[in-house]
């Protein structure tokens, strides 16, 4: 029998670990419009199988691949959304919609997004508050743009995410190692950014992330984590914080500034993750990206303000405006292990049972090498997520409960100076 309902094309499911609780709450909004679920993934699906209604595998990084594969689905069925929550692959998700005609951030939005260097220039232009910049692509540059800016500097590549590749550096010798960490991280990024590296002011001030919707060039802002960084000089997220009651969600300068950038960027339907240092000059886009936060960011707005992220990207895709109004006032947060030192993992142990725990797991198996920056990022074994009634009771449950968290593992010797870097088995596509 032929299937007769409309499809959302989903590219790339994620890990099961970071992404099954946003494609339940996906194929559940799904169903109640009457859609099918189509998935193009680039491995042999397993857990997916209960939520999509056809599977198709192929190698979804080979972009000219991944859109034959989609007009095939297209041609046989009427494709009514496409979604993408995994940033690789979020510009040709964005250039299929372009395609099809349906909804979505657009492929010029998404090209605003991902190159760091476009953004910082459509900002900059637009008057928006944002540091002293220049891309480079040899050490030289890089020496003469941060002699220029000004010490201390941020060394980052283009195009990628999770603070990979992206360090501080607070003179010269330092601005030469920073350039030949953010040029090596470049490589496993998208072939057009790879070898350069972005030098940049460095803004002070604490660092937030915001979850939003965009529906017809209307931002709606969702969610606001307080982030939680560490393992300076490099920036490695060690956790995150979603308070429903954040007053900076009521903040005007900083709300204001975050719907003009996407305005400037282009981004005119779908969901975005902004991250944004609160300096005195005001509120400093770091970046935009077109896609909902990783690190289970959206996992934690949705126990905090009960706002579905699931059904606000099904309701985008497909040209409805979303219900993005709280209906609950809680904090809810996430702090991940690292271990100490360069480390061959043994076991994991997490805690099954503490006050406001709601979920905890170990993020590699043994035998897993898990590396600190520079030789290595994401190093982590574990998270614990926690919630309570308010902020400050949420820290105090998730400082007990990660200190329940047990690594067992045997020293590793460090890389060699100029070692391509590592990261965990499975982590590169963890949807940061």
């Amino acid at each position: 029998m032929t299937p007769t309902n409309d499809v959302l094309l989903v590219i790339g499911s994620g890990l099961r670990l970071y992404r099954e609780y946003l494609v339940r709450s996906v194929t559940a909004r799904a169903r109640s419009r009457g859609l099918d679920l189509v998935l193009l993934n680039n491995l042999e699906p397993t857990w997916q199988h209960a939520y999509f209604d056809e599977i198709v595998v192929a190698n979804v990084f080979d972009h000219p691949l991944l859109a034959a594969e989609a007009r095939k689905v297209a041609a046989r069925r009427r494709v009514v959304g496409v979604l993408c929550w995994d940033e690789p692959l979020v510009q040709p998700a964005a250039d299929l919609a372009d395609e099809f005609g349906v909804p979505g951030l657009t492929a010029t939005g998404v090209r605003g997004c991902r190159d760091k260097n476009r953004t910082r220039a459509v900002l900059t232009n637009a008057g928006l508050v944002q540091p002293r910049f220049e891309l480079t692509g040899t050490l030289e540059q890089a020496r003469a743009a941060a002699d220029r800016i000004g010490y201390p500097v941020v060394v980052k590549p283009q195009a990628l995410g999770a603070s990979m590749g992206v360090v501080l550096a607070a003179d010269r010798t330092e601005l030469d190692a920073a350039f030949a960490t953010a040029t090596g991280a470049s490589t496993i990024g998208d072939e057009p950014f790879r070898g350069t590296a972005i030098v940049e002011e460095f803004a002070v001030g604490p660092e937030i992330s915001v979850d939003a919707a965009v529906y017809k060039g209307e931002y709606l802002p969702m969610f606001l984590a307080r982030k939680r960084t560490g393992l300076e000089p490099y920036f490695e997220e060690l956790g995150h914080l979603v308070d429903a009651a954040d007053p900076l969600l009521a903040d005007e300068a900083l709300i204001g500034t975050l719907a003009a950038a996407h305005r400037e960027l282009g981004v005119e339907n779908g969901i975005t993750h902004t991250e944004v240092r609160l300096t005195a000059r005001g509120p400093l886009i770091i970046e935009v990206n077109g896609r909902l936060g990783g690190d289970l960011i959206p996992f934690l707005g949705k126990i905090a303000t009960g706002i579905d992220p699931g059904e606000v990207l099904v309701d985008v895709a497909t040209g409805h405006r979303p219900a993005t109004s709280p209906t609950r006032k809680a904090a809810a947060g996430i702090r991940f292990g690292y271990p100490e030192r360069d480390t061959l993992v043994r076991s994991v142990t997490v805690p099954e049972h503490a006050p406001g725990l709601v979920t905890a797991a170990a993020m590699v198996e043994p035998g897993a090498e898990l590396r600190l920056p520079p030789g290595g990022y994401i190093a982590r074994h574990s998270f614990v997520v926690c919630e309570a009634a308010d902020a400050p009771r949420c820290s105090e449950l998730l400082k007990a409960a990660s200190a329940s968290v047990a690594l067992v593992g045997d020293p590793l010797e460090p890389l060699a100076p100029g070692a391509a870097f590592t990261l965990p088995a499975g982590l590169l596509d963890a949807d940061k």
